[in-house]
C-alpha cells in the first residue's frame, strides 16, 4: 500500500534531493536552496512516497486556489516498472482531488511520449499544449511544455496565470 510521509525538515530530504538532482535536467529544477525553502512556504509540500515501509520516491505538490499542481513525481529507479507510478497517481487523486502538472511535449523523444502515456492512462488529459514554463532562475531556460489534469478545466489560463504567479515568482 502507498502513503505519503509529509516531509518538514532539512535533514529527510537529503536522498530525495539527490534523487531530484540526478532525474530532472537542470532547466526542470531548483537549485539546492530554491529546494531547501520549499518547506517554509505554506503553499508547497514534500511527500516521501512509501511502499509499507519502503521509501519508494517523492512528490512535490502545491496547493493552488482551485485544485494541486503536481511539480514533480519520481519513483526511484529500482522500483520502476512495477505499476507503483499509476498507485501513486490513484492515491494522489483520491488524496488531493483535482490535480494539474506539466510535462514535455510528446514530440519531443521516446522518453517524453511515455511520461505523456502514462499520464493519459492514468486518467489526465492535455489541456494545453502552448505553455511556457518560467525559468527557474539566473542561467537556465524557460521550457515549452504541456499542462495535464484530470479534471475538467474552465480556465486554463487562469491556472497557468497561478503557476506563475505562486510556483514561479513570475
Amino acid at each position: 500500500m502507498i502513503w505519503f510521509e509529509e516531509l518538514q525538515t532539512r535533514k529527510k530530504l537529503s536522498r530525495i534531493y539527490v534523487a531530484y538532482e540526478t532525474t530532472f535536467p537542470e532547466d526542470e529544477r531548483r537549485d539546492e536552496d530554491q529546494f531547501l525553502a520549499l518547506l517554509d512556504n505554506p503553499d508547497s509540500f514534500i511527500y516521501a512516497l512509501k511502499n509499507d515501509e519502503t521509501h519508494v520516491g517523492y512528490v512535490i505538490l502545491w496547493k493552488l486556489e482551485n485544485c494541486h499542481y503536481l511539480e514533480h513525481f519520481e519513483v526511484f529507479e529500482e522500483f520502476r516498472n512495477l505499476k507503483l507510478g499509476s498507485q501513486i497517481l490513484t492515491e494522489l487523486k483520491d488524496k488531493f482531488g483535482d490535480i494539474v502538472l506539466e510535462s514535455e511535449p510528446s514530440h519531443l523523444d521516446e522518453m517524453a511520449e511515455r511520461r505523456i502515456n502514462f499520464y493519459l492512462r492514468n486518467g489526465f488529459s492535455i489541456i494545453s499544449e502552448d505553455y511556457i514554463q518560467p525559468s527557474y532562475g539566473p542561467g537556465k531556460n524557460s521550457m515549452n511544455l504541456f499542462i495535464l489534469s484530470n479534471f475538467a478545466v474552465d480556465n486554463v489560463k487562469e491556472i497557468e496565470t497561478e503557476l506563475h504567479s505562486k510556483v514561479y515568482q513570475f
